[in-house]
């Protein structure tokens, strides 16, 4: 009887998951490995860290996505090393062997080498990151209505650093939230004085996209009364005051970086063959120097003819590579196979309700068609008809109220250690 090819799969998101999918119940030994326990839908993180939806909504266990297959298992652990020459790889808990290594790691949040600004602003790259934004946030005010402390000393600043899509969604749902939610939560505090501040290293916000996205945005943003600091630079935060390049400072504590990301690389690999913390990979997404070493989604760097310089960093390459290598593998000879290039679908953004813009390749439109447009793709894009119907009641919730009940602060009890 012919012996099943083992594929191992390092991640579970976009890419790894597509991938598991592709091929579930084939003849393919698959084993996929995180350090979760799920596969996490980051498009929606901004509203688990503004309290519109739950972070179970986004959230989905391997183990149950896979319940039904006879031949995807899960691990959960993390990936420390790679030993090519012994096709294994060697996690906190075990060693894995494998006829085929696919790397889908991810990125994290880049803090371009600042540890300081790593340890003392939050990322929002994985669900605890967006839980952690809202416990702090939510904190804050919890504190200042009992110091109370004078509202204009900074402690009140939400600062958010990096105007892209991340970054313009947060300002715009904190904006709301100083609206319509804080005021009646806190009757006898006055929101005048909160700013939502959102520091941009471009003149414009959502710089990836069209001139008429850009243009729109910005104007949503004064409409909401985002300050949006333009063509500044952070240079440091030292848990009190915002530093830039500029000379100019912010006083906050509450400062969340979303200006970029970068991979999360695995060692064990030839260091020549990672450029800007992304493995390069030919046309089929194989690690170049290596045969049965893969990379798909964030962490692949490939140069074709549309995307000379690599394909962007977003969730619908790392869908369509994932399906590929998918269908490829499933291909009795390697001479079968299709090379990957990305058709670019657009992208889109919402700034609070009624407010989105929306670039496809052939039309462009922003306002309240553009909102509907974004909520039904997402909606879409969620995996289980529990959790759509979940986050759409939550969403109709908070349309009709301008209101929400998920501002819940959970922080794990710290054990006393002391005998009694």
């Amino acid at each position: 009887m012919e012996a099943r090819e083992k594929i191992v799969i390092i991640g579970g998101g976009f890419a790894g998951l597509q991938l598991a999918k592709s091929l579930n119940n084939k003849r393919k030994k698959v084993m996929v490995i995180d350090k979760v326990n799920h596969h996490m839908f980051q498009p929606l993180f901004y509203q688990v860290a503004c309290g519109r939806i739950e972070p179970s909504n986004i959230s989905f266990p391997f183990r149950k996505i896979f319940q039904r297959s006879r031949n995807v298992q899960f691990r959960l652990t993390e990936v420390h090393k790679i030993i090519p020459s012994e096709n294994k790889i060697i996690t906190e808990e075990a060693e894995f062997t494998y006829d085929k290594l696919v790397i889908a790691s991810g990125c994290k949040t880049n803090f371009f080498g600042n540890t300081k600004m790593e340890h003392l602003t939050f990322g929002m790259k994985n669900t605890q990151e967006a839980i952690a934004i809202r416990n702090h946030v939510l904190l804050t005010f919890e504190k200042l209505i009992i110091e109370r402390k004078r509202s204009d000393d900074g402690n009140w600043n939400i600062v958010i650093v990096g105007s892209g899509p991340t970054g313009v969604e947060l300002a715009g749902a904190f904006a709301e939230m100083k609206k319509d939610i804080l005021p009646r939560d806190y009757p006898h505090m006055n929101f005048e004085d909160l700013k939502i501040i959102l520091i941009s290293s471009t003149e414009m916000p959502l710089a990836v996209m069209s001139d008429e996205a850009q243009e729109k945005s910005d104007q949503y943003l004064e409409e909401l009364g985002v300050d949006f600091m333009r063509g500044e630079m952070v240079t440091d935060y030292d848990g009190d005051k915002v530093y830039m390049k500029s000379g100019k400072s912010i006083p906050s504590n509450n400062v969340i970086w979303a200006a970029g990301v970068t991979g999360n690389i695995v060692d064990g690999l030839d260091p020549e063959i990672i450029l800007r913390n992304r493995f390069k990979t030919d046309r089929y997404n194989r690690i170049l120097g290596y045969d049965n070493i893969f990379a798909i989604g964030d962490i692949a760097y490939m140069e074709t003819p549309k995307y000379p310089t690599g394909h962007p960093q977003v969730a619908n390459v790392a869908i369509n590579q994932g399906k590929n290598v998918g269908r490829n593998f499933l291909k009795k000879s390697e001479k079968d196979w299709t090379e990957y290039e990305y058709n670019d679908q657009g992208s889109l953004a919402t700034i609070g309700k009624h407010r989105a813009v929306v670039d496809l390749p052939n039309f462009k439109f922003q306002g309240l068609f553009a909102w509907y447009f974004w909520m039904f793709l997402h909606l879409m894009l969620i995996l289980s008809v529990r959790n759509k119907l979940a986050i759409f009641f939550n969403w109709m919730w908070s349309y009709i109220n301008k209101d929400s009940s998920l501002r819940l602060i959970i922080i794990p009890n710290k054990k006393n250690n002391t005998e009694q």
